[in-house]
């Protein structure tokens, strides 16, 4: 039996309704400005699809967009001027940027209440305390995407293939909240197979195309792939079709956490707002 289809484009729709619904109640419209630095084609694309999210739920969104021969110094002096102005909610400074510029200090640099890419110091910090927390995107989209198809999560023994910052560190701390058992591996986890086998719930986050094979999957597990790789055929994700014969639950490549994201990253924009502003 092939494996149920967790369809990003099903519950970002979902999930967008109610961020709509959200925005409408409050009595001022949340402001979630972008910064990106050159003329990186996938960068743009992101951008562009947060931004068309943005207008279809009613946050107002601004971008500038960066000379990649922009300093630190006023790449730095920008983030500074959003964090000081009121009006701003949050600030998301797409990655990558360009060598000569130091990333980790700009992003250290945002306000930490603004900072929806929940990467700075504090929010990972709160994340890991289980304290109130901006976390970071695609971990929330995956559970958000689990609870949608009532996949269960407390109980289950989470593996999650990868320790980016972005995507496998937080979610580690997202599904240890929600009383899984978490397993944390990447490539050069010593018999990869076998650790990624026991997994209820695999995340594939390593950006190593069709690395999760079919013989490494526990039938009937939920296998969620983050990886995207740019082939000439097109973009793949880190887990090989075979797979869908013996998963029980499957995102699709593409149209599965990446949808999420950008969804997530705009409910992210909507809670700082509430948090900063009130508003209910």
């Amino acid at each position: 039996m092939a494996a149920i289809r967790l369809d990003g484009k099903v519950v970002s729709s979902a999930v967008a309704e109610s961020i709509e619904r959200r925005v409408a109640a409050l009595p001022f419209a949340p402001k979630l400005v972008f910064v990106r630095v050159g003329e990186d084609p996938a960068s743009a694309f992101y951008v562009r699809s947060k931004e068309r999210m943005a207008r279809r739920v009613g946050v107002v969104s601004e971008t500038h967009v960066l000379d990649e021969a922009t300093t630190q110094v006023e790449l730095e002096r920008l983030v500074r001027d959003l964090n000081s102005d009121d009006e701003v909610d949050g600030i998301l400074v797409q990655l990558p940027l360009p060598g000569a510029i130091d990333a980790q200090t700009v992003l250290d640099l945002i306000d930490p209440d603004k900072d929806v890419d929940g990467l700075h110091p504090v929010n990972v910090g709160r994340l890991w305390t289980g304290r109130p927390a901006l976390a970071p995107a695609t971990p929330r989209g995956l559970i958000a995407l689990l609870d949608h198809y009532e996949v269960p999560i407390e109980g289950r023994h989470a593996v999650i293939v990868g320790r980016s910052n972005l995507v496998g560190r937080p979610a580690a701390a997202l599904f240890q909240h929600r009383n899984a058992t978490v397993t944390m591996a990447h490539s050069r986890t010593r018999e990869l197979g076998a650790v990624v086998r026991q997994g209820d719930i695999v995340v594939a986050a390593a950006g190593r195309a069709r690395m999760i094979t079919r013989d490494m999957v526990k039938p009937g597990a939920a296998v969620l792939d983050v990886g995207m790789t740019r082939e000439e055929r097109g973009i793949v994700g880190d887990v090989a079709k075979d797979v869908e014969e013996v998963a029980g639950y499957l995102t699709p490549m593409p149209g599965g956490t990446g949808l999420m994201t950008v969804a997530m990253v705009i409910d992210t924009t909507v809670e700082a707002a509430r948090r900063r502003r009130g508003g209910g």
